[in-house]
């Protein structure tokens, strides 16, 4: 037993592991590549999704790195997330913005937040920090007391009234310092 345990430990065993071949490697490198988008940072690199599409967004304030996210999303939810971005702006006239997290926020007060967008695998779901004092309450409770969710799908619209609404409420409450 003691030989063929030294045996499998020789340079001739080593030299048996499978060896990454030129097609196994592009593969890889086709894989990685589907995951950035024609959009770029403000760095100029491609941006990269993160599971469910959300874009890997650099942290910062203000307008421009939330327009990077908006352009770095897809199809419906670059559709939903711009429309509620000009729909925040004409609700909460001075709005402020910053991506953190890869997240999209908005208040009223520099770091005092009342909504985050996040985008998931099905959907776009807007955080609401104080949303259990929102009427209608938001659907989708949360495991933080004040907090909740609404999703919106690609085949729910966009049912401007109820987000207006709530927006409206939710930049009078206390924000979230983030």
């Amino acid at each position: 037993m003691a030989t063929k345990k030294s045996a499998a430990k020789t340079p001739a065993a080593k030299t048996a592991m499978p060896k990454m071949t030129p097609t196994s490697a592009t593969k890889k490198t086709t894989s990685a590549s589907s995951k950035t988008t024609a959009a770029t940072a403000s760095s100029g690199a491609p941006v990269r999704l993160l599971s469910g599409g959300n874009p890997q967004i650099t942290k910062g304030s203000g307008d421009a790195p939330v327009q990077a996210y908006i352009a770095a999303l897809s199809g419906w939810k670059s559709d939903v997330v711009a429309k509620l971005d000009a729909l925040i702006e004409k609700t909460v006239p001075g709005v402020h913005k910053a991506v953190k997290w890869n997240t999209p926020f908005y208040g009223v007060d520099e770091g005092i937040w009342f909504i985050g967008v996040h985008v998931l695998k099905g959907s776009v779901q807007l955080t609401f920090f104080r949303g259990a004092s929102l009427e209608p309450v938001p659907d989708r409770p949360s495991k933080v007391r004040d907090t909740r969710y609404h999703h919106i799908r690609e085949d729910d619209g966009f049912d401007e009234p109820l987000l207006s609404g709530w927006l409206k409420q939710a930049a009078v409450l206390p924000g979230e310092k983030l």
